[in-house]
């Protein structure tokens, strides 16, 4: 009987000592074990995903449970204390770092790699040149038809299709293509990136805008082939776009700057913990979480990148 009340009384003591040293915060993750979510912005799924899987692979203890959403909601997300890690195309505001340090957080902003916002045609359109003047024409609705850009397109009206209403692309369409000006009511907003993919395919008057790690042939190590389904555009940063004066968006050409639509990608990060996020982080910008962004056609932000010659079709 005495034993049997020693023993109780000893996983009583062993009880209140766990709870004691529980973490005030209520997480219990390290820097390579349990289980967080994160935000990610959805232009960047694929790669994302991929970065997920190698790193649960190399932490065997470790689970990363992503939530794939506009830039807009992953940001509240980490700004509500949902989730201690956002991947976006933008660091914090001013505003939104202040509301960090009111409640004595010191969030961090790396950058992760350098990305590119790419146009899609579908298959039967040959027209595949294009002016940044002609992207912010079509998507202020200062042009209609296709016919106003290429007067022997046999197309009829244009159909701009994005991902979300309140996705990165719309807001670096909206800041960085068309300065602040109002975009066209006639603009087509879908879910998510393989949607926009589908129905470019499918309907042949359609452009759409998505990020070019959604494109890549993963039978092409080269990097230097985009999926079958659709056609990608060259962009020229001059009024009349030419063969020789337009890019297409090749790992080279994001790299030097040739391609006119790039746009850089960040970890904002909120773990004064240094545990699991801080990990993930980490394995981000490691040599083998940037290998795998190089992979993807995207630029690194740390890893050196192998320069390809390209010859546009």
């Amino acid at each position: 009987m005495k034993k049997q009340f020693w023993l109780g009384t000893f996983a009583l003591v062993m009880l209140i000592s766990a709870c004691n040293n529980k973490p005030k915060d209520g997480f219990t993750d390290t820097y390579t074990s349990g289980v967080i979510a994160i935000a990610a912005d959805e232009s960047f799924r694929p790669i994302i995903q991929e970065e997920i899987d190698v790193f649960e692979g190399t932490f065997a203890l470790a689970g990363i449970v992503p939530k794939f959403t506009t830039e807009v909601n992953a940001i509240n997300l980490l700004l509500k204390d949902s989730v201690r890690l956002a991947i976006a195309t933008r660091t914090l505001s001013a505003e939104e770092m202040s509301s960090f340090h009111s409640r004595k957080f010191f969030p961090r902003e790396i950058k992760l790699a350098t990305d590119g916002l790419v146009l899609i045609i579908n298959r039967a359109n040959k027209d595949s040149l294009i002016s940044l003047r002609d992207i912010k024409r079509m998507l202020t609705g200062e042009v209609k038809t296709w016919k106003e850009i290429y007067p022997s397109s046999s197309l009829k009206n244009i159909q701009v299709v994005f991902d979300n209403k309140n996705s990165s692309t719309v807001r670096f369409a909206v800041d960085s293509i068309c300065k602040g000006k109002q975009l066209s009511k006639d603009l087509k907003a879908l879910n998510n990136n393989q949607e926009v993919i589908d129905f470019v395919a499918q309907n042949s008057h359609a452009i759409g805008v998505i990020g070019v790690n959604w494109l890549g042939n993963r039978s092409d190590t080269t990097n230097l082939s985009f999926r079958n389904e659709i056609r990608v555009m060259s962009v020229s940063e001059d009024d009349i776009a030419t063969k020789d004066n337009s890019y297409k968006p090749y790992q080279a050409y994001l790299f030097y700057g040739d391609y006119p639509l790039t746009r850089s990608i960040y970890i904002l990060l909120n773990d004064p913990r240094n545990a699991l996020p801080w990990g993930f982080a980490s394995f981000l910008t490691s040599d083998k979480g940037q290998r795998i962004i190089l992979k993807s056609g995207l630029v690194p932000a740390t890893q050196p990148v192998r320069v390809v010659d390209i010859k546009d079709e």
